[in-house]
């Protein structure tokens, strides 16, 4: 597939609806404990995963360098992809943790809670739309 300049409205829209379904069903199980909290770490990697995923062939001029939620996001999925759930740098990212949504430095296990996630969703969506604008 060639890189994408724009995405659907539409589209954009269902894949926040999905991403929304996903947060919600966390919110109905509610899962507490110890059990709980290492489902919470897996089940907000997936998460991330299918952010990334909706939007994999979004062209990285478009997408910017500068440490913004769409590189966060690539870079945090790479890393559970490739690199044991530990958040490996990207030379092509001005990466900053004190900039950045979640906030982990490079090095960092990715143990991530579903309120971060909601969040770095709500911002990924967000520049999704500023960013790949439908044509």
């Amino acid at each position: 597939m060639l890189s994408m300049k724009h995405f659907p409205a539409e589209y954009v829209d269902d894949c926040e609806t999905m991403v929304g379904r996903q947060l919600n069903a966390w919110r109905a199980l509610g899962p507490t404990g110890t059990a709980g909290q290492a489902f919470a770490s897996e089940w907000c990697n997936s998460v991330v995963l299918t952010l990334e995923l909706c939007f994999v062939h979004r062209m990285r001029g478009n997408e910017g360098k500068d440490g913004n939620p769409l590189n966060e996001v690539r870079m945090l999925a790479t890393s559970i992809l490739a690199n044991g759930a530990v958040l490996a740098a990207d030379a092509t990212i001005k990466y900053k943790p004190e900039r950045a949504v979640i906030g982990l430095a490079i090095g960092d296990r990715i143990v991530l809670q579903p309120e971060q996630v909601e969040e770095l969703a709500r911002r990924y969506f967000a520049a999704i739309r500023e960013k790949f604008p439908p044509a």
